[in-house]
């Protein structure tokens, strides 16, 4: 069966790998971050997003964590792996296959 060998970086797919939760405070994730500021020359790829809270997203503006003394939750982002990120991408799998996969579920629908 073929399938992808990445992830596209995508707004839903990096709330996602992030667990729906902000990668500073670990509050809910309503934005996405560029960890190393786009304005000072970082990319917009899986290694320098984050999925962030508005609030940390604003306080950190064009900063980097390190300049803020922040750390990042989740350690070193990167590109999704696991077969269930090849199959199912960014869609939300059925809560009833959350013992068989190794991606997050939001916590809403995991308890449904």
């Amino acid at each position: 069966m073929p399938y992808r060998t990445h992830v596209g970086l995508s707004r839903r797919a990096i709330f996602a790998r992030d667990g729906w939760r902000c990668a500073y405070c670990r509050g809910p994730a309503q934005t996405i971050d560029h960890v190393f500021p786009r304005s000072r020359g970082g990319m917009h790829a899986w290694e320098n997003v984050v999925a962030a809270c508005a609030k940390c997203n604003h306080t950190k503006g064009d900063k980097t964590p390190a300049e803020l003394g922040w750390r990042l939750h989740g350690g070193v982002p990167a590109a999704p792996k696991g077969q269930a990120w090849r199959v199912l991408g960014h869609r939300l799998p059925d809560p009833r296959w959350a013992d068989w996969l190794d991606i997050p579920m939001p916590e809403a629908e995991a308890a449904a």
